[in-house]
Formats: structure tokens, sequence, C-alpha cells
């Protein structure tokens, strides 16, 4: 996308925002409250794919095991989820090393269907696994602090999910960070433009393909972490996520980190936007198919033109 058009799509993106703000101010405040949800749960998944060229069907289910995993430690030792999910975390980076070591890292020179059926099959038996430990009973932390609202005028919101767009801003500016001013980042560039040159040249592809994929599993368990302040979670609470991610990431396009922040804000608004209406607030679970079937449809045009 050239410069104009991005300033274009910016300015469009600004004003149809202000309208909706002083049409029904909530609309928008609840959608950027979605939005960074999505986009934090997305971006883990935009990192994989962009750079180890693989899509993790079990990444909803990663999300999933962090939640339950940050449940029990909250549970079994009283800790507050957000400061819980720091171990959860390290524990988390640490199974991924795991899967990737044991699964991942063996269907990589495979079929991309070969790739989609061995993460499939790693999500069903995560939610199965979790399953069988904890049974499909829903499991609820209850913290105060969720609850605080504020109140401006005669317009009262809740602040608390204001933690996911601020969080989806802290990865997004930690990743291209971590991408453009680090070693190892730098270095994961390389290998997910090139990794056959990237090997050739003396750097560590399977190691960069670890790091890669552990820390977007950390990444997501976080997520998980937040997810659980705020909802009941059970064994297929995962799946979703999973569907929306793909869909952000290929509204976004492949390796494009901001993209899926702009790409998680249209799809958090729209659903909210549909959710405001008695009696459509169904339609709002079908939004990002419309919005991928959108962008394949118009990428695929383009593709015909060129």
């Amino acid at each position: 996308m050239t410069k104009a058009k991005r300033l274009f799509l910016s300015g469009g993106i600004f004003i149809l925002a202000l309208i909706i703000f002083i049409w029904r101010p909530t609309i928008l405040i609840y959608g950027i409250q979605r939005a960074g949800l999505y986009a934090a749960v997305a971006l883990p998944m935009a990192l994989v794919l962009g750079i180890v060229h693989i899509v993790n069907l079990a990444h909803g289910e990663l999300l999933m095991v962090g939640a339950y995993l940050t449940y029990f430690v909250s549970v079994t030792f009283g800790l507050d989820p957000l400061i819980a999910l720091l171990p959860v975390a390290v524990v988390m980076f640490l199974l991924g090393m795991v899967i990737y070591k044991l699964t991942i890292k063996h269907t990589l020179k495979a079929p991309e269907l070969n790739q989609l059926i061995l993460t499939f099959g790693l999500a069903m038996v995560l939610g199965q696994s979790v399953n069988l430990i904890a049974t499909s009973q829903p499991r609820t932390l209850t913290v105060d602090y969720v609850s605080t609202s504020l109140s401006i005028g005669e317009l009262t919101f809740g602040v608390y999910d204001f933690i996911f767009p601020a969080t989806a801003l802290i990865i997004l500016g930690g990743l291209l960070f971590f991408l453009r001013k680090t070693r190892v980042g730098k270095a994961a560039q390389a290998v997910g433009q090139n990794p056959r040159g990237a090997e050739i040249v003396g750097i560590d592809v399977d190691k960069i393909y670890l790091i890669i994929f552990s820390l977007s599993t950390a990444l997501v368990s976080i997520m998980g972490s937040l997810y659980l302040t705020k909802q009941s979670i059970f064994p297929l609470v995962g799946g979703p996520f999973t569907m929306k991610s793909f869909a952000l990431v290929a509204m976004a396009g492949i390796g494009s980190l901001p993209g899926v922040l702009i790409a998680s804000l249209v799809l958090g608004v729209s659903e909210t936007f549909l959710l405001s209406f008695k009696g459509y607030g169904g339609w709002s679970n079908i939004v990002f198919f419309a919005f991928i079937i959108g962008v394949i449809l118009i990428r695929s045009h383009k593709g015909k033109q060129i």
C-alpha cells in the first residue's frame, strides 16, 4: 500500500470514527476495547505466520491453556491474575519450545496441508486434555477492579477493558522494537524474507523458528490471562479467537503487524455497531467472515488486473 493510500485510508477511518463518536460514543468506546482484545491475540499469530510461515490452528487453544494455568495458579497461591500471568507466560514459553521441537519442526518443509492438519490435531489434543483434567465446567475469577467505570456527563462506560488496546499497543511496540533493533529480531526478519539465504550467511534458522514460535505462545497466553479477568473460560473458548486472528492477519496482509491493529479496529467497531441494535446482535458473529471474503475477492481481482 502506497503512502497516499495509507493516508487516505487513515483519514477515512478517522472521519468515520468521529461521526460514530458524535452519534453514539459508546459504540466507538466499546469497539476500541473489543478491537484491542482481537489485535493483542492476532499479533502473535501474525508474527509466526510472517516468519515461520505456518498457520497455527492451535493458536486459540494456547490462549485457552494460558487462561486455565492462570486460573489454577491464582486459586492455588492466592495471586492476582495480573501477577500470575508472568510465571504462566514463562511456562507457556517453555511449552511452546516443547511443541515446536516435537511437532512443528518436523513439518516446516512439508506441504501446507500437512501443517494445517498437524496444528488442527494439536488444537484437538490441547482442548481435550484440558477437558479431561479440568472438565467442561466454566471457570471464573472475580476481581473487583474489573467493574471500574467512568462517567463523563451523561455518558458512563467501563474503563478496565482499555487494558486490551493498551496491551495490544505494548505488544506491537515491543515486537517492532524486537524485530528492528535487536540482533535476534533482525535475524528473524531475514529468515522470514529468505530462509535459505539466511542459512547461507550463518543464521541458525531452526533456532530463530524456535524463539519466534515460543515467543508467540507466551504472548497469546498473556492475553488468555487477561481474558480470564473478564470472561468465564471453558475448553472450547479458544476456537473463535483462532478464526478471527487468521481473518485479521489475512485482512492486514502477511507480515504487516501495524495492519493487524487497523483491521482489528474495523472488526471491533463493526461488531459493536451491530450489537448496539436489538435483534441484530447475532449478525456480529459473522462480520469477520464477510471481511475476509471481501479481502480475498478484492485481492483476487487485483491479481487478475496485474
